[in-house]
């Protein structure tokens, strides 16, 4: 049996912004885990809901740094690594606030590293924190044949007495990854420009360019509330994010054809091209005749759809190197129908 004391130092770090109630519940599940040589690091992304003064009053030994603005998930991760490196730890775990952890994850982390080698990020089983049992990121395959990712066991509901597995993944969740302190000084921090969604799969791809790969740990569980920032995956805010930061993701670690295809189905994804003009040949002609009249309603009406909108400027941001955060009027799309 390992001594505790000889346990590696592993830095969580923690990023809040007006997430105070999800915080306060994470912060307490990370102070139950079973592992002797633990930091805590939360960094605040300038929130104004009182995030602040609560975690300092509830956890006054947890080290708090105030950015003092959003600077998204990206630069506000970076800063907290920035600070957990001055401690020299030799793991680094980055933690959506807005999850529940198992008191053993950073145990079998640990020993996950310890027997694979040449791995260098770890993404644990992360399931729906409404339904416990239900998966919801277990690995992911990039798929040229469909220009998006395939997930491992997304939506399926896990049985019980699951043999305990490491396999390869293309990218470890950002919700919560685990990694070796190393990592870092081989390919850097987290790529700011993306800010939202994707700086992970980046990241994680220039980890596997370096040499490490990236695996799924089956035992090391977390339980996620959801895309609480973003307003749910449907959210204009997110497919502007996830549009915008795809595209860029391609083209820096795909091929030519593989990103024109990604560009293209970005394009299928942007304009109502399924809006088919009336044929003659399967409505007869009175019911073309109303198609005709009624089409370019359709058309508008798909056109102005906020989703549609989102990705359309997400897409134009791409082309004209506009990065990091988004246009205020996408926000106010998230929040305000079109």
């Amino acid at each position: 049996m390992k001594n505790p004391s000889e346990d590696p130092l592993v830095s969580v770090v923690v990023l809040n912004w007006n997430g105070r109630e999800d915080t306060l519940e994470c912060l307490e599940s990370v102070l139950n885990i079973d592992y002797s040589n633990l930091e805590v690091i939360v960094v605040d992304n300038g929130s104004t809901d009182g995030s602040v003064e609560a975690i300092r009053m509830r956890f006054p030994r947890i080290k708090l740094v105030e950015t003092g603005q959003n600077l998204g998930y990206a630069e506000g991760n970076n800063v907290g690594m920035r600070t957990a490196l001055t401690r020299c730890p030799r793991f680094l775990f980055l933690l959506n606030n807005d999850t529940i952890v198992d008191p053993q994850i950073i145990r079998n982390f640990v020993e996950a590293a310890a027997v694979s080698t040449d791995a260098g990020v770890f993404s644990p089983h992360i399931y729906y924190k409404s339904d416990p049992r239900r998966i919801q990121y277990a690995g992911a395959e990039w798929l040229e044949s469909e220009s998006n990712f395939k997930y491992v066991g997304r939506d399926e509901v896990e049985a019980n007495g699951k043999q305990v597995s490491i396999r390869e993944t293309a990218y470890a969740s950002g919700c919560a990854m685990f990694f070796r302190a190393e990592v870092i000084d081989k390919i850097g921090f987290l790529d700011a420009r993306y800010f939202l969604t994707f700086e992970e799969t980046d990241w994680c791809y220039r980890a596997r360019n370096a040499g490490y790969r990236s695996l799924v740990v089956s035992n090391a569980t977390v339980w996620h509330k959801g895309s609480a920032s973003f307003g749910g995956e449907d959210s204009p805010l997110y497919l502007y994010f996830y549009t915008r930061n795809r595209l860029l993701w391609a083209e820096r670690h795909l091929g030519f054809v593989s990103w024109l295809r990604v560009c293209r189905r970005t394009l299928k994804e942007a304009f109502p091209v399924e809006v088919g003009f009336p044929a003659v040949r399967s409505q007869g002609i009175k019911r073309m005749y109303w198609g005709m009249l009624e089409w370019p309603v359709n058309i508008g009406r798909a056109w102005r759809e906020p989703a549609r909108k989102a990705i359309r400027w997400g897409l134009r941001d791409y082309v004209s190197r506009r990065f990091f955060d988004c246009h205020p009027l996408v926000r106010r799309l998230n929040h305000k129908p079109s």
